[in-house]
């Protein structure tokens, strides 16, 4: 008896504890995503927590950094007229052109969800522009719209029509990128159009019984079905033109007159031209802070025309 006690009581060792099938789905997954933890890491939240340091200091890239606190925030508000231009600039250009792109796109989208001909084409047209380079567009506007041999006056002059002078105007240089913005309405465009695919046909046949026209049915059933895309075309309308850099720094330069002279613009010429680095992290973080509250405001309005499928008002 004690010599079989003894044989079933022998020193165990220790035993690794096994992984649950849900931890090593953990494990596995972190792994795959390190690369992007790391990148994200070392190339975007480290330079985002570096900027507001250097937001507060007075540094020029090529000697050490002098901390000066507010001071930056304080010369924006007193000492630099030019970022109020640039702001009145920028907000002329989002607030006047980003209905006029997604009004555009979205009569777009409408009719090319109906049955056309060669639909397919039209839609490829209409949305290869979007794709082109920024640098590459700026330069075939400098020629659309030059005043001596442009296409725009060109065709004016054949109407007995004199035009402006365009971007080398003061007084027509911003409309000029309002206008040129409307090249690249492609991109909302596809995507109000896959919107509008998703719209129950039966909800335009419901309305149509109930005597709805064209524009009560577009009021009542496309608008509310569509509301969720709308919302995010212009949220990225927003954040998209008020970072509007590449067609003024190729075709103007900020003028005339600093008449398109952008935030970003500004931002550039303070942080790159003149070595003002410190300076140029308070203006980017003043544009974020300008991003975000409108972007709120927008979020805020949405309790009166936004509407989801399956929602129930209260």
């Amino acid at each position: 008896m004690q010599s079989r006690s003894a044989s079933v009581a022998r020193p165990r060792g220790r035993t690794r504890p096994r992984l649950t099938p849900r931890a090593r789905e953990a494990i596995e997954f972190y792994t795959y995503v390190s690369p992007w933890i790391i990148g994200f890491i070392v190339f975007t939240l480290g330079p985002l927590l570096a900027s507001i340091g250097m937001a507060l200091t007075n540094w020029d890239i090529l000697s050490p950094a002098k901390f000066v606190g507010l001071g930056n925030f304080q010369r924006m508000l007193t000492k630099d007229r030019l970022f109020g231009t640039s702001l009145k600039v920028t907000g002329i250009y989002s607030f006047a052109g980003i209905p006029l792109r997604l009004s555009l796109a979205l009569f777009l989208a409408i009719l090319l969800n109906q049955p056309l001909k060669a639909k397919a084409v039209l839609r490829t047209l209409y949305y290869t522009p979007s794709v082109v380079s920024g640098v590459g567009v700026a330069l075939l506007w400098m020629w659309v719209f030059n005043p001596d041999f442009g296409v725009i006056n060109f065709l004016l002059a054949k109407i007995g029509i004199q035009g402006p002078g365009w971007v080398y105007s003061k007084d027509w240089a911003l409309f000029s990128l309002i206008l040129m913005s409307l090249w690249g309405v492609g991109q909302p465009m596809v995507i109000f159009l896959a919107s509008l695919q998703g719209v129950p046909q039966t909800l335009y046949e419901a309305a149509e019984i109930d005597g709805a026209g064209t524009w009560h049915k577009f009021t009542s059933v496309t608008f509310p079905g569509i509301s969720p895309v709308i919302l995010f075309n212009l949220v990225m309308g927003i954040i998209g033109s008020f970072q509007v850099f590449t067609q003024a720094f190729i075709m103007t330069e900020g003028g005339p007159s600093y008449a398109t002279y952008f935030y970003v613009l500004n931002l550039y010429y303070n942080a790159f031209r003149d070595f003002r680095m410190g300076y140029g992290c308070a203006l980017a973080w003043v544009l974020f802070a300008i991003i975000l509250v409108l972007t709120l405001l927008v979020f805020r309005s949405t309790a009166v025309w936004l509407y989801y499928e399956g929602e129930r008002k209260r």
